[in-house]
């Protein structure tokens, strides 16, 4: 292989192949080092698996449900055959591996290499110095490189936690047996998915949570989720600060914590810890090369991704930004962009939608009504339950809502929040609906029977009493 490259890029995720197929197409010479699982963490430890596990645990979900919602069906559901669950998520895993990354990258011919990659020359010069896993060493010379090593989970410093073992999102998605009981740590997206998957699959779940449920979200959304989750047999613990984890003599898992001021012990079959990732940039050597890192070991880079190197960049979790894989891939274009044709485009989040894949799900994109009022902003805001879509009427669920934010001297929306079946697809609608005035959504086209007509009566109810209204009216 040569030896020296337009782009050297550090890994081979969602962001590392953006950037690859970009820069191909601009007809630059690219190589990929790769020191794990080639495709990164979507495809191999999260999206791809998560939401295959966690379709597969509402689907018997609903089986147990149906006799209760629909009146005349009457379903079950028997025990679930873990080992065949994991191993079907695990051909998925594999099949979209070699069709999204290992096919695409020969498809695009750039260079492929295994190894622990790390930097090394002079700020001025930099190189990097590949070990490859029969120990040889090699050089690779680039004129841009970027670092798209991703992010992993995080555990922290919990007295007798690392004696006690714990599991983490990755490996809660290796477990042959559903654990009888499980607690988890944390109340964020992977909290919420992994506490409902495992609850469902008939594991009996404890969530323990610092303050509240999607606290980044409107409040509304903790409350909702609070309901769901009681409902669905999930106790869920407020104020909780764990203090030391241990093993009991029966191999329990006992969780001490502080609760409103006292101790309290928590006993499971398995703590799942979901309290955060951290991005990858240990071993990189970066300050041989003058990037800087922040605390939590994230590149810092410019608005255009461009770290304090000039010939540096970062794209994805180990900038420390919004962790998803299409900004991991939006970065990934970017860099590709600014680096070679003097592009310099910024990232802009104002319209990033984000989803937690509960069921119902929680979809949002743009401002909170805390953001908007901390802008200083007039606020008017609108929740519209999902009593009054016709949508879930049919569904026979209206457990959650569609809020509205908007500002209140222009009309203009600023933010949509939903807590719904398929809010994934409310908040992508959201996207177009943002910068719009309350009027302009509220006279718009929607069909009839569909989530997304929900927008549509909310934005109805800033003027209108959506209780008398009649179908489409």
């Amino acid at each position: 292989m040569p030896t020296k490259y337009d782009l050297a890029i550090i890994g081979s995720g969602g962001g590392a192949f953006a950037a690859a197929i970009r820069a191909n197409t601009l007809g630059k010479s690219v190589v990929m080092i790769e020191r794990g699982t080639f495709g990164g963490t979507c495809v191999n430890t999260g999206c791809v698996p998560s939401k295959a596990l966690i379709a597969a645990a509402e689907a018997r979900h609903v089986a147990m449900d149906a006799s209760g919602r629909f009146p005349g069906i009457v379903a079950a559901a028997e025990p679930v055959d873990m080992p065949a669950l994991i191993g079907s998520k695990q051909d998925l895993v594999e099949s979209l591996r070699g069709e999204k990354y290992v096919d695409v990258a020969e498809a695009y011919g750039w260079h492929v290499r295994k190894g622990d990659a790390s930097f090394a020359g002079t700020p001025d010069a930099p190189v990097l110095e590949v070990v490859g896993p029969d120990g040889a060493v090699g050089t690779i010379e680039a004129d841009q490189y970027l670092v798209a090593t991703g992010s992993r989970p995080w555990a922290p410093p919990i007295e007798g936690l690392e004696e006690a073992g714990y599991l983490t999102s990755t490996t809660a998605m290796e477990l042959t047996a559903v654990p009888k009981s499980l607690l988890v740590l944390g109340g964020g997206y992977v909290a919420l998915e992994q506490a409902q998957l495992y609850a469902r699959l008939g594991a009996k779940v404890t969530l323990l949570v610092r303050s509240r449920l999607a606290s980044k979200e409107e409040l509304e959304v903790s409350n909702a989720l609070a309901e769901v989750f009681s409902d669905e047999g999930i106790r869920v613990v407020r104020r909780v600060v764990p203090t030391r984890v241990a093993r009991d003599a029966d191999g329990q898992v006992v969780v001490t914590a502080d609760v409103s001021g006292g101790s309290q012990d928590f006993r499971a079959d398995q703590v799942l810890v979901a309290l955060g990732r951290r991005p990858v940039t240990e071993g990189l050597n970066l300050e041989a090369v003058e990037v800087k890192t922040g605390d939590a070991g994230q590149i810092v880079v410019s608005d255009q991704l461009q770290s304090s190197n000039p010939r540096v960049w970062a794209a994805g979790d180990v900038t420390g930004h919004p962790e998803f894989v299409y900004v991991a891939a939006h970065h990934g274009t970017l860099v590709a962009e600014n680096a070679f044709t003097d592009a310099q485009k910024p990232v802009d989040y104002a319209r990033l939608p984000r989803v937690t894949f509960t069921s119902p799900a929680i979809g949002a994109v743009g401002m909170t009504e805390k953001q908007v009022l901390e802008a200083g902003i007039r606020c008017d805001c609108r929740v519209l339950p999902l009593h009054y879509v016709p949508r879930a009427l049919v569904n026979r669920d209206t457990r959650g809502f569609i809020k509205m934010v908007a500002d209140a001297d222009t009309g203009e929306i600023l933010g949509l929040t939903a807590v719904a079946k398929d809010a994934g697809e409310l908040a992508a609608a959201g996207v177009h609906v943002l910068g719009k005035t309350i009027a302009e959504v509220a006279d718009a086209w929607a069909p009839y029977l569909t989530m997304a007509e929900g927008i549509r009566i909310a934005a109805k109810a800033f003027t209108t009493d959506v209780s008398k209204l009649s179908c489409c009216a």
